[in-house]
C-alpha cells in the first residue's frame, strides 16, 4: 500500500514534468513564430478539422472563451479560417500558412520531447505512455 506522501511525489512529479516541457516547447516554438498555446490550438484543428469552438477548447483544455480568444489571434495571423457550419456553429480549419507553421512546430516538439526522454529507453517511453494513459482515461 502506498503512503499519501508517495502519492502527492508522483503527483508532483508528473506536473514538474509537464511544467518543463511546456516551458521548453514555449520557448522554442517562438524560433518559428508561434506559442505553445496556438501550436496545440493548430494541431487539435489539423486533428479534427471543421470542428466548432467547443469542441476544440474541449480538445486544448481550455474554456470556450479563451478557445475563441485564441482563435481570433490566428485568424489575424492568417493561421486558421473559420467558416458558418450548421446552425449557429462556427468551423475551424488550417489556412496554408497555418499548416506550414504545424509543420514546423512538429519538428520543435520532436526535437524537444527527445532531449526530455532521452534518459529513457524506448521501452520504459512505452511503459511510461501506457500507465499515463490509463489514468488519463481512468474514471
Amino acid at each position: 500500500m502506498s503512503m499519501p506522501g508517495d502519492l502527492q511525489a508522483l503527483g508532483r512529479a508528473v506536473k514538474q514534468a509537464q511544467y518543463r516541457h511546456h516551458r521548453a516547447l514555449d520557448s522554442r516554438l517562438a524560433t518559428v513564430g508561434t506559442t505553445l498555446a496556438q501550436w496545440d490550438a493548430l494541431r487539435a484543428i489539423d486533428r479534427n478539422p471543421g470542428s466548432t469552438a467547443r469542441a476544440l477548447a474541449e480538445e486544448t483544455f481550455q474554456s470556450e472563451q479563451a478557445f475563441g480568444t485564441l482563435a481570433n489571434r490566428l485568424v489575424t495571423r492568417g493561421l486558421i479560417e473559420r467558416t458558418p457550419g450548421r446552425g449557429r456553429a462556427i468551423e475551424h480549419r488550417l489556412t496554408v500558412a497555418g499548416e506550414q507553421v504545424l509543420r514546423a512546430g512538429h519538428r520543435v516538439a520532436n526535437e524537444v520531447l527527445t532531449e526530455s526522454f532521452a534518459a529513457l529507453s524506448a521501452g520504459e517511453r512505452a511503459i511510461l505512455l501506457e500507465l499515463l494513459q490509463r489514468i488519463g482515461t481512468h474514471g
